[in-house]
């Protein structure tokens, strides 16, 4: 279609209907796209996938930062250590001591 079709919902009553029709498939398609987003994270979760940003450093890092923690080091030398931002070491392990998990997993 090299023209496009004249809407001019003012005017006749079909046109109108017409115009009325496409507004509603329009809000209807915005609401079924908002349901599916809503729903994706939770179907993720049941099928087994990693919702989220991925983990930004290994496991096993941060396991070894934990250890030079109860040996004592100080977060500026577990980060010059292990190349783990002092925030991000300060996020990891305080995190496992307020509730008990284990970020970064």
């Amino acid at each position: 279609m090299a023209d496009p079709l004249p809407v001019n919902p003012a005017g006749e009553g079909m046109a109108r209907i017409a115009f009325l029709l496409l507004a509603l498939f329009a809000e209807m398609e915005r609401i079924f796209t908002a349901e599916r987003a809503e729903h994706a994270p939770s179907a993720a979760k049941a099928n087994g996938r990693h919702v989220g940003r991925p983990v930004a450093h290994p496991a096993e890092k941060i396991d070894y930062a934990r250890l030079l923690q109860e040996q004592g080091d100080s977060l500026g030398r577990i980060a010059a250590k292990t190349g783990i931002p002092k925030a991000a070491l300060h996020h990891y392990l305080s995190a496992e001591r307020r509730d008990g998990s284990r970020p970064g997993r």
